[in-house]
């Protein structure tokens, strides 16, 4: 009876370790269990971490040597201290993640095949320059980045760390302009382009994705959906004094007005449509381009469910 007291009471002393390793929830070598959203919403999307490789050392070519670009093809472009640059969709969508330099600015690039939405941020966090790469995880539907440095989970949409010692630091949103290669060009004749030649073996010239953007099915679960416009529209997304609003590519063409006067979180905005190039800006009213979003509509509703819904008058 003493032996079996002693064995329970080891027993009991332990449980607690048990519990934690029986609740600990890993995906791709990332550990979730303290994650600040839930981690069943977290979904492998089916490479493994660094299965889709992020650039590193990003080579740019002056914009009359881009030779591998159409004026309709899309790109992302960020102007940042002085220096353009445009990241063609078509390398995005294998890579996801370019670790760039604008002057002594650490920035990150990142685009979201799924979620349609391309984002760059600066990468310079508390005086410390970070690299990110593709944790191979989905939050709904929308990629999780991580940083190198303390292997933090980071929402693209969400701006911010999600899990590990980086959790609930956001980061900085730089204006990202989506848009034609043609009309980024018009704006920024000196602008910069990233390089085919990444240093991966990629067929640059085959969508991964094709037939995705047209069809009204979603790959992986999302927190609410809204049947009032196709998943794929894509939207400008604008947050704004804690206040969101959509506007609808097809709201914002059916307007027959490339500018739209609006309010948002008691602010004043004008927005600037591109139906020839499908892109939009945004601007404060003394004419600063505020940073908004360009992505299909289910992502945008899934991270900010009490979005307004521009319609055209």
């Amino acid at each position: 009876m003493r032996r079996f007291r002693q064995f329970l009471g080891a027993a009991l002393l332990g449980l607690p370790m048990l519990l934690t390793q029986a609740w600990a929830y890993e995906l791709n070598g990332f550990r979730l269990d303290a994650a600040s959203v839930p981690p069943g919403d977290i979904h492998p999307g089916g490479p493994p971490r660094d299965g889709i490789p992020a650039i590193d050392r990003p080579v740019f070519v002056p914009a009359a040597q881009a030779t591998h670009l159409k004026p309709d093809d899309r790109v992302l472009g960020v102007e940042w201290l002085g220096i353009a640059r445009a990241y063609p969709i078509n390398i995005l969508n294998w890579h996801e993640v370019v670790n760039d330099r604008f002057g002594d600015d650490a920035v990150v690039v990142t685009f979201c095949p799924l979620c349609g939405s391309g984002m760059a941020f600066g990468a310079r966090i508390g005086g410390r320059d970070f690299q990110f790469g593709v944790s191979g995880l989905l939050y709904n539907s929308d990629v999780l980045l991580y940083d190198r440095q303390t292997e933090s989970l980071w929402s693209q949409i969400m701006a911010k760390a999600i899990s590990g010692p980086m959790r609930g630091q956001r980061l900085i949103f730089l204006p990202t302009s989506h848009t034609t290669w043609g009309e980024w060009i018009r704006r920024h004749p000196k602008s910069e382009v990233l390089s085919p030649e990444t240093g991966y073996a990629r067929d640059y010239g085959r969508d991964p994705y094709l037939g995705y953007r047209e069809s009204a099915e979603l790959m992986f679960p999302v927190a609410i959906q809204d049947r009032r416009l196709h998943p794929k529209e894509q939207v400008i997304g604008l947050s704004l004094g804690g206040e969101h609003k959509a506007y609808p590519f097809s709201a914002l063409s059916r307007g027959g007005a490339k500018v739209v006067e609006d309010r948002v979180g008691g602010q004043r905005v004008r927005i600037e449509f591109d139906p020839e190039a499908r892109t939009g800006r945004v601007f404060d009213a003394q004419g600063r381009e505020i940073p908004s979003l360009i992505a299909f509509w289910f992502a945008w509703l899934a991270f900010h469910p009490e979005t307004a819904l521009y319609e055209a008058k």
